[in-house]
């Protein structure tokens, strides 16, 4: 579906993404999990340079359908964006136009892309959509601050869906929601998913949103891409320091009462700056001296598990 080599980000002095590789199959659910501020959001909005080029320096590869995404002018993103890979934005209040209906707004990306179909099929195009994701269709004509949070964030979906994209990217799509509403969006995801045949890349900090949903987990911090593997090894055998101390500052039934959850110490580094060696080698509790000066590669640890990390060398 695509496939993502060597990618860089960066915006003035901040290096935001550093030399990312991932790919994504068709029909794959992947995850990519990570702290605030870790460069989630910069790589999943990178993958259709939805920075204007003023803030933004891409350098690397995006390869989709063959060619390359970062060499596209802006009219030819145009074609992509939306029609090709849809994507769903963190907090839907400020996402939706308050002044306009959300039927107005479905409608309004359907006919972008669709530019030669009639107002009548757009109408009609948007009340299946509606329907799609769980909202009753007589709701066309209602503003966005009428709707709940689950209802806006459905009505999101329902916009990334207008031109049934081969690949939609969820960039957080439950952090505002209460826990209910976050299961109710995922299985409707992944639902909408079987019907329509689609990849999903979804970004989120909270490894337990990803545990039943994704088919495959990228661990990124400072930038990077420090762990990957599909969901049962990651869960099962977490490879790399940072990963395992993210499961165990999360509560779990298979855990003692009385074993307390054990916080990351320290913050995550500033991005504006140059790491001689392992970004995480001050927070690790097991750091080697070679971590300090020299930055690990990415280890095999079994077939779809790699880790960048100096203990698994």
């Amino acid at each position: 579906m695509i496939k993502v080599k060597n990618l860089n980000v960066r915006f003035k002095n901040v290096h935001a993404v550093r030399g990312v590789d991932l790919e994504i199959q068709n029909g794959e659910t992947v995850a990519i999990v990570g702290e605030s501020g870790c460069g989630k959001s910069a790589l999943a909005k990178s993958l259709v340079k939805l920075f204007p080029k003023k803030t933004a320096e891409f350098s690397g590869e995006v390869i989709y359908n063959g060619q390359n995404i970062l060499t596209f002018s802006e009219k030819e993103l145009r074609k992509i964006r939306g029609k090709e890979i849809g994507m769903i934005f963190q907090d839907p209040m400020t996402s939706l136009n308050p002044v306009l209906t959300i039927g107005f707004q479905i409608t309004e990306s359907y006919l972008r892309h669709f530019p030669e179909k009639s107002k009548k099929d757009a109408v009609k195009r948007t009340e299946e959509l509606l329907e799609l994701v769980g909202i009753p269709k007589d709701r066309i004509y209602h503003y966005p601050h009428t709707l709940s949070g689950g209802m806006r964030q459905r009505a999101l979906i329902a916009i990334a869906l207008a031109a049934s994209p081969k690949l939609l990217i969820a960039d957080e799509p439950t952090t505002a929601l209460d826990v209910t509403l976050q299961a109710q969006i995922l299985d409707l995801l992944k639902d909408l998913q079987k019907k329509l045949g689609m990849s999903i890349l979804i970004i989120t900090h909270d490894l337990s949103v990803v545990a039943g949903f994704a088919d495959k987990v990228l661990v990124m911090y400072a930038g990077k891409i420090i762990e990957s593997a599909n969901v049962d090894d990651l869960f099962e055998t977490p490879s790399h320091p940072y990963t395992q101390r993210l499961l165990r500052s999360k509560p779990r039934l298979d855990m003692p009462r009385s074993e307390p959850l054990l916080p990351i110490d320290g913050t995550p580094p500033d991005l504006s700056k140059q790491f001689a060696g392992c970004s995480f080698c001050p927070r690790c509790t097991e750091s080697l001296e070679i971590c300090k000066n020299e930055t690990p590669p990415i280890f095999n640890i079994n077939p779809g598990h790699t880790s960048a990390c100096w203990l698994k060398k």
